[in-house]
C-alpha cells in the first residue's frame, strides 16, 4: 500500500476557554477515515503558539500547495485579564496575519506576522488561502472593516468586508482588493472548489430581520461576478448564533460536510451539517449523538489527508 490514497482528515482550530489562554493552534485528527469522530492531538495541548503581536491567535486555516502546507491565523487574543473589548478589536486591532509553514504537517516554521490589511483597516480577521494552480499564486482572503479615511482616529469605521490578495510565498502580498460586501458587514468567508465551480460560504455580520446570517453561494470561478445564492440562514435551526463555516468533501463518498460554530450557549463549538447534493443548498444537521468532537473546538479548517499523512500524524502525537 503506497499511502497515497485519501484517508482521514486534519482539523486546525483554536479552543475557547475564558479562564485560560487557549488562543493557540490545536490539531485534531479524525478517528480513521471517519469525518464525524475526532481526537485532539498532542495530549490535548496546543501544537503552535504565537506570543508576538496581540499575544494570541484565532481562526486558523490550512492550505495544501506544491510547496507544502501553510497555516494562516488571526492575530487576536480576546481573553485577557482586563477582559474583551470588541470595539477595540475591530477598530484598533491588528492588521497582520500570522503564518506558519510546514513540508509535512509534522515540522513547522517559526511563526511570522505579515501586514496585509490597509492602513485604514480596523482588523484582519479569519484569513483563508486557496491555491490557484493556473497562476501558481495563493489567493488569501480575510475580513477587514475600512474607514476610507487617512485619519488614524477613524481607522476601522464602516462594516466588515472580505478583502483578497495574492502571494506566492506568504511573505509578500499584492495590495488587497475588495472581494465581497453585504449590508451590515460580512465575515468568515470560506471557499470550496469543485469540478464545476466555486462554492463560498460567509456570514452577514448583523442581526437585522433582513440578515442572511450564514449563507451559501455558487459561482463559475473565484472571481465570477454573478454568484448564485443557494441558501441563507444556514444552521440557524441549530442555534440562534452561528458563524465560522467550514466545508469539506468526504473522502469516500459524494457527501459534503458543513460545520458552523455556535456561540449562543456554553460550551461553544462546532456543530455539523451534511448534504449529498451540494448544488441544492439544502443542509441537514448531523444528529448530535453521531458527531464526536471535543467541546469548545472553535473556528478552524479541515484538511483531507493521504493515508501516509494520517499515519504520520497519528504516530507523532
Amino acid at each position: 500500500m503506497s499511502g497515497g490514497e485519501h484517508f482521514g482528515y486534519l482539523l486546525v482550530h483554536f479552543v475557547e476557554d475564558q479562564d485560560a489562554h487557549t488562543e493557540k493552534i490545536y490539531l485534531s485528527l479524525s478517528e480513521g477515515d471517519d469525518p464525524l469522530r475526532w481526537r485532539r492531538l498532542n495530549g490535548g495541548e496546543a501544537v503552535l503558539e504565537w506570543t508576538g503581536g496581540t499575544g494570541g491567535v484565532r481562526d486558523p486555516h490550512i492550505v495544501r500547495g506544491p510547496d507544502g502546507f501553510h497555516v494562516v491565523a488571526t492575530d487576536l487574543r480576546v481573553w485577557r485579564p482586563e477582559g474583551p473589548d470588541w470595539w477595540a478589536f475591530s477598530h484598533r486591532g491588528s492588521r497582520d496575519l500570522v503564518v506558519w509553514d510546514s513540508p509535512d504537517l509534522l515540522t513547522w516554521s517559526a511563526p511570522r506576522a505579515v501586514t496585509v490589511a490597509p492602513p485604514d483597516a480596523g482588523m484582519a480577521w479569519a484569513p483563508e488561502s486557496v491555491y490557484d494552480p493556473f497562476s501558481g499564486d495563493y489567493l488569501v482572503h480575510w475580513s477587514s472593516s475600512l474607514s476610507g479615511s487617512p485619519d488614524p482616529e477613524r481607522r476601522g469605521e464602516g462594516p466588515g468586508r472580505i478583502l483578497v490578495s495574492r502571494t506566492r510565498d506568504f511573505r509578500t502580498f499584492t495590495p488587497p482588493e475588495t472581494y465581497l460586501e453585504r449590508p451590515g458587514g460580512v465575515i468568515d468567508m470560506t471557499i470550496l472548489v469543485t469540478a464545476d465551480g466555486v462554492h463560498r460560504f460567509a456570514k452577514q455580520d448583523d442581526d437585522t430581520p433582513d440578515s442572511w446570517h450564514v449563507f451559501h453561494q455558487k459561482g463559475a470561478g473565484f472571481f465570477d461576478p454573478d454568484f448564485r445564492t443557494l441558501a441563507r440562514h444556514v444552521g440557524q435551526d441549530i442555534a440562534p448564533r452561528v458563524e465560522a463555516p467550514l466545508v469539506f468533501k468526504a473522502n469516500d463518498a459524494a457527501r459534503w460536510y458543513l460545520w458552523v460554530d455556535q456561540y449562543a450557549r456554553q460550551p461553544q463549538g462546532y456543530q455539523a451539517l451534511t448534504t449529498t447534493d451540494l448544488d441544492s443548498g439544502s443542509w441537514a444537521q448531523v444528529p448530535p449523538e453521531d458527531f464526536h468532537l471535543p467541546a469548545s473546538t472553535k473556528h478552524g479548517a479541515v484538511l483531507p489527508l493521504l493515508r501516509r499523512e494520517h499515519e504520520a500524524l497519528d504516530s507523532r502525537w
